[in-house]
């Protein structure tokens, strides 16, 4: 198996040790431990903020705003922040994030702080944290195979997840509790600590350079040109794009899950009832991403990815058919397990196939696609629960008193159907993706990067 050779030194730096060597994955860890805890505190701030923004505005559209404005620049600014990221030390694209994310939270902090928080406020300031944001995702994963050895891919991946994984978990349950004894701007003040935290650990590290491939070497022009080849490579790859699709479709139903999982658990019952409900169906994620961190792999990634959507779609459905919070929590620990290791497999699969020196471009515009729905969930999230779905519960129709003979009758019930018609897309999404054959036999007709040909690795415009 070929690694990362031992970078050359330039300007007089100490030379870094590649990925077969120990200090590298040192440096992997060191940098995943601050990233965990910097998740953790940008847990703490969304569950409390989301809490914050349904209590004032007893709405699922005002909160979906919210989210729509943390996750809309960040998209369309994907593309030239990953050709920057590839310009750049990783390194240093990561700080930049973290610096930028971290003055917005600074912001938040200062508004409640003064009591002159309001919903335009949060939308504002999260729009401006989303820029930054952008650069984050494709510098962190382009990274993992500058430390990483490549049997270790998944491994790794899976603590990624894992690092998501402990967020889900620590905050809610944490925050349910700090924010009746410290309110919003006490869990925003243990945000700004966090994100301090981080950005002290990648200040004493160092990140390898990627190695040069023909594929980087063509792609070198303007920004733009730099911006649109990430486009251009998956164009090339069938079962990369069709796998990329796939994923856009599961974003598109975890659009609408983020808002809707604070309004139906709200509805039911309390915001402790919301903290502790999430905290333990988040240890399916946790269970999961030990899962993914330790297990070898398969050479059926593709299959396992499919698998873990129709599994994940069923549990959504089961969650809300009835409101025994034991089945909630049941069927959410179940789903959630699935999560981190399809998307280590996923994530695994991407690190091998794309070039290092490339993958800032490419994972920028992968993050894009795969999230491009989001925004349209976010947008009909509010009036699709506030017009549609709690109507039929709730009103008199046809079609509803039928539904509600089904299900029961009710707001919560409204959110409940909701559910279950994204957990019906999830199933269906997989089933067709597996129908197509470039996704189906990826793993077999799109070789691994380090077994492309130099001429097989251009893409051309």
């Amino acid at each position: 198996m070929e690694q990362p050779p031992t970078e050359v030194v330039e300007d007089g730096q100490d030379p870094v040790p590649s990925a077969d060597q120990g200090t590298s994955q040192r440096t992997f860890y060191i940098v995943w431990f601050g990233q965990v805890v910097s998740l953790v505190g940008s847990g703490l701030t969304w569950f409390g903020l989301s809490i914050w923004a349904f209590l004032e505005t007893d709405s699922v559209t005002a909160l979906a705003m919210v989210l729509l404005a943390s996750n809309l620049p960040r998209i369309v600014v994907s593309p030239f922040a990953g050709a920057l990221v590839d310009r750049w030390d990783r390194r240093w694209a990561m700080i930049l994030s973290d610096a930028g994310s971290g003055l917005g939270t600074i912001f938040i902090f200062i508004l409640f702080l003064n009591g002159a928080a309001t919903i335009p406020w949060l939308v504002a300031i999260a729009a401006f944290s989303s820029v930054f944001q952008a650069f984050q995702w494709p510098a962190y994963q382009a990274a993992i195979t500058l430390l990483v050895p490549k049997k270790n891919y998944q491994r790794a991946s899976g603590l990624v997840q894992m690092a998501e994984a402990l967020s889900q978990l620590i905050a809610p349950l944490f925050a349910a509790v700090a924010i009746v004894a410290w309110g919003v701007t006490g869990l925003v003040l243990v945000d700004v600590v966090t994100f301090t935290f981080a950005i002290g650990t990648l200040l004493i590290v160092r990140f390898p350079k990627p190695p040069k491939s023909k594929a980087g070497e063509d792609a070198k022009g303007s920004l733009l040109s730099e911006a649109a080849f990430g486009f251009r490579y998956l164009f090339a790859r069938h079962g990369l794009f069709a796998l990329l699709l796939f994923f856009m479709a599961i974003n598109l139903a975890f659009g609408f899950l983020g808002p809707l999982i604070v309004a139906y658990m709200l509805s039911i019952g309390t915001e402790t009832t919301l903290g502790v409900t999430l905290t333990l169906g988040s240890t399916g994620m946790l269970v999961g991403s030990v899962v993914a961190s330790t297990w070898k792999g398969t050479s059926q990634r593709v299959r396992g990815i499919l698998i873990g959507g129709i599994i994940l779609g069923v549990m959504l459905c089961a969650l809300a058919w009835t409101e025994s919070l034991v089945i909630i929590v049941g069927s959410m620990w179940i789903g959630m397990l699935t999560i981190p290791i399809t998307t280590a497999m996923s994530q695994s699969i991407w690190l091998s196939k794309v070039e290092p020196d490339v993958q800032g471009r490419v994972f920028a515009v992968r993050l894009m696609v795969a999230q491009a729905l989001l925004p349209l969930a976010y947008l009909l999230a509010g009036p699709l629960a506030d017009k549609v779905f709690v109507p039929l519960m709730t009103g008199e129709s046809t079609v509803g008193l039928w539904l509600q003979g089904l299900m029961g009758s009710g707001t919560a019930r409204g959110y409940a159907l909701f559910f279950v018609a994204i957990g019906v897309f999830v199933v269906i999404a997989s089933i067709v993706a597996w129908s197509y054959g470039p996704l189906r036999n990826l793993e077999r007709d799109v070789p691994d990067a380090d077994e492309v040909d130099d001429g097989a690795a251009v893409v051309t415009a």
